[in-house]
């Protein structure tokens, strides 16, 4: 499966190639590091993606696990949903990203990568 880190604005349609297919719904496995602005999508395994991100010199506090849905409209297309999303030390209690800012800061930082056209 390939995998695209992301650091620079890319149309929608690029992302295509890395959905999931079958019991997963054509989702697609990213992990967005809120510091740098920047996200790896296409892993497997959210872990995957934070290994890469940590081995790059991000810290682990910045790594949130997310799920992107390309046939869904702007504001329905990010799911936070990922077991590295688990950190009772960092107040977030579930898989979820609790934290209201911090998603506000995922979304503008995924919207801001990826284009619908």
């Amino acid at each position: 499966m390939p995998v695209k880190v992301i650091e620079k604005q890319i149309k929608k349609s690029e992302l295509s190639d890395l959905e999931l297919k079958g019991n997963y719904g054509g989702l697609i496995k990213a992990v967005v590091d809120i510091k740098r602005a920047v996200m790896i999508a296409g892993v497997t395994m959210h872990s995957d993606a934070e290994e890469m991100l940590l081995e790059g010199g991000s810290e682990q506090a910045d790594l949130w696990g997310i799920n992107l849905y390309l046939q869904e409209c702007e504001d329905d297309w990010i799911e936070y949903d990922s077991v590295i999303n688990l950190r009772p030390y960092q107040g977030n209690d579930s898989r979820g990203v609790d934290d209201p800012e911090i998603r506000q800061k995922i979304r503008e930082i995924v919207n801001n990568l990826v284009k619908e056209a």
